[in-house]
């Protein structure tokens, strides 16, 4: 028999952002409870609303099956001495498993004698094992933060206000501080006032819906989009796709209505990002645009709750959002009334870092790197560039980004390009800020890939020459979300730059702020850093981990070349002339790791096999140029084969005769070494 497993945590409104997270935990940790106690079930199922996490299990078996525990013990001859008594170890081990030492039993295993502890386990009824269960579902469930509330010791994220616990008809007892688990429930907050009675959980699902409840979050979601663009059809536009304001408003309420509202045309002068940002951002409300993509005067807001008195809702939204775009316009009109230039007489007074001083010094910083990198690559006017990164930080001094920081850098586009600015310094002024988030948009021109990658290497090796590093979780400068841009743009626009010479270059800005590292220990620990963000997109990109490792192995400065040896590897291990390569490797490798000499003394050759093996690796040697064809070199070193066979036919590496054998390992080490100009190809799995 079987029956089914309700439990519903009643809590104070959640944050939304704690919910996704809280739903696969409790599902992961019941499932891993449940089969610890050994307690099969049919279906599990994890539900939440602002006020509720419910654990939902079909058929949960009534009770354990028996079982039988074995452990193994010591060596038969560890457990007995001579005279067949018991040891301090097999005493310890029965005592250890709760059983006498007559019980032990020997078995053979592998053909050595061991000592096992066997255990009957006669399985226990659910309801005798479901107590213990939930109450630690409940304790231990991880949260961003919790809290403690009143005398209680318990954290959790919000109190705690209700506890439904039932197996079929019964109640599973449990107490969570001074609340006591039973079969009484709540509804909708404001719809519903009174508590409701659960007889059995078959009967939930219906209650909760008859209680102005929409208890599955998916359907829940699919119901507010499904209302969002009714009503946005209803005024001729379509809403604006926005899945994180979704997934947030899905956790706001239980019980979705949206509805539509509308704000004055005269809004629309002020820039469509300024508008929408008030809206999802500060409303949680979704823009409404018309087929031609254009914004219009509408948005579309759900409320937790019905369709009654829609109209007074509306109103007070309506107002609501009023207010704000009324300071966005009053915002727009005052900095447009000085060119974005004269911002920046505010920023020797903006303090950036204690230690690395004013938003105006690192300003003058990025223009230095900056130029440094238009010098090397040869893009962009170097006037441009310059004057881009002299106003990238304009914007922040203007009244709108201070109330709306999230606008920093669109703002500074529309000022730039208002106050008559080259239309590559607006644009650059944008995008040197990307890419903000994981799979945003990179920059696209090349004054903006030169100011965003001087805006991030800025940054990171500032940070770092401070020490300020991430650990963990804690990132307060968002460094590693800054490495990813960097290596990123190097990828996409195949920028073949040194990327520690750029270091070096970025670290001599810094001598004013006294670094904690010197300039090689400070490059090193950047460079590594950034190295192993680019060891997660190479994985992303399918490339095996043996390849990526040893390709990153090979020390270079040079992302580009990192990205093109890992291309050439990964493609060369498919080929049928790979185990010849990795014969030629291994063997010159093995036996010549540990000498460090490459020269060799031709007239010390004495054998033809090993004449003829040096004459072809000079040639190979002689065709690598640069940039080096990676493919040639390991076609070519593969083809040494045979001639390296019969090198270790016809001689030995290691004779007495000290001069031939550092002759002989010489050759050899200098074929291993022209094989790690690709790779260090002792880290390929074969």
């Amino acid at each position: 028999m079987a029956k089914d497993l309700l439990l519903e945590i009643g809590v104070e409104e959640m944050p939304s952002a704690y919910m996704p997270g809280a739903i696969s935990n409790l599902q992961e940790l019941a499932e891993e409870r449940l089969q610890e106690a050994r307690l099969s079930w049919q279906q599990l199922k994890v539900y939440a609303t602002p006020r509720r996490l419910v654990l939902y299990v079909e058929q949960l078996a009534e009770s354990q099956p028996d079982s039988q525990l074995e452990n193994r013990g010591p060596k038969k001859q560890m457990a007995f001495d001579e005279n067949g008594n018991p040891t301090k170890a097999c005493q310890g081990f029965a005592r250890g498993q709760g059983i006498a030492v007559e019980e032990l039993q020997v078995r053979e295993v592998g053909g050595i004698e061991y000592v096992f502890a066997v255990k009957n386990l006669v399985g226990q009824p659910a309801q005798q094992v479901l107590p213990a269960i939930l109450a630690e579902l409940i304790t231990a469930l991880p949260f961003p933060k919790s809290m403690r509330w009143g005398y209680f010791h318990t954290r959790f994220p919000r109190p705690i206000r209700w506890l439904v616990a039932l197996f079929g008809d019964q109640v599973i007892p449990l107490q969570i501080e001074n609340l006591v688990s039973g079969r009484t429930s709540w509804g909708h907050r404001f719809l519903v006032r009174e508590p409701f009675e659960i007889a059995d959980p078959k009967d939930y699902m219906q209650q909760m819906a008859s209680h102005y409840v929409v208890l599955d979050q998916e359907m829940r979601r699919d119901m507010i989009w499904q209302q969002v663009q009714e009503a946005a059809a209803q005024v001729g536009g379509v809403p604006m796709e926005n899945p994180d304001l979704l997934e947030e408003i899905n956790y706001l309420l239980e019980y979705p209505t949206a509805f539509t509202g509308r704000f004055s045309e005269s809004y629309l002068q002020v820039p469509p990002e300024v508008l929408t940002t008030s809206m999802t951002a500060h409303q949680r409300y979704f823009p409404v645009y018309d087929q031609e993509g254009e914004l219009m005067p509408a948005f579309i807001a759900v409320r937790n709750g019905d369709g009654k008195h829609l109209d007074t809702v509306r109103a007070g939204n309506e107002r609501v959002l009023r207010a704000r775009l009324e300071d966005a316009l009053f915002f727009w009109n005052e900095d447009n009334k000085k060119p974005l230039e004269d911002f920046n007489q505010g920023l020797p007074d903006v303090l950036f870092q204690e230690r690395l001083g004013s938003l105006q010094r690192k300003v003058q910083r990025v223009i230095a790197i900056a130029l440094y990198l238009s010098q090397e690559t040869g893009w962009g006017d170097p006037e441009l560039v310059k004057r881009a990164a002299w106003l990238s930080k304009a914007d922040l001094l203007s009244s709108m980004v201070y109330e709306f920081p999230e606008l920093q850098g669109i703002m500074g586009r529309y000022y730039a390009r208002n106050s008559g600015e080259d239309p590559q310094v607006a644009e650059a002024i944008f995008e040197h800020y990307l890419p903000r988030f994981a799979g945003d948009h990179l920059p696209e021109s090349d004054i903006g890939v030169l100011l965003s990658l001087a805006e991030k290497i800025h940054n990171l090796m500032g940070c770092f020459c401070i020490g300020i590093k991430p650990t963990g979780s804690q990132d307060p400068y968002a460094l590693r979300r800054q490495a990813l841009g960097v290596v990123h743009i190097l990828l996409e626009r195949g920028l073949n730059i040194d990327l520690r010479q750029v270091l070096s270059q970025a670290y001599r800005e810094f001598a004013e702020a006294e670094p904690d590292l010197d300039e090689d220990a400070a490059v090193r620990e950047v460079l590594d850093f950034v190295w192993q963000r680019l060891k997660g997109v190479l994985a992303d990109h399918s490339f095996t981990y043996d390849v990526i490792e040893s390709v990153m192995a090979v020390p270079t400065g040079h992302l580009q070349d990192i990205y093109t040896r890992i291309q050439v590897v990964q493609e060369f291990k498919t080929t049928d002339k790979f185990d010849d390569f990795m014969v030629v490797f291994n063997r010159s490798h093995n036996l010549s790791k540990k000498w460090d000499q490459e020269k060799v003394e031709v007239n010390a050759l004495a054998d033809s096999s090993e004449q003829e093996l040096y004459q072809q690796f000079l040639m190979v040697r002689s065709r690598v140029t640069v940039p080096a064809n990676y493919q040639d070199i390991l076609r070519d070193l593969a083809d040494l084969r045979p001639y390296l066979d019969r090198f270790f036919e016809a001689v030995m590496v290691m004779v007495d005769d000290k001069k031939l054998k550092e002759n002989r390992l010489s050759l050899l080490r200098g074929i291993a070494e022209l094989c790690r100009q690709v790779a260090d190809f002792s880290k390929i799995v074969q």
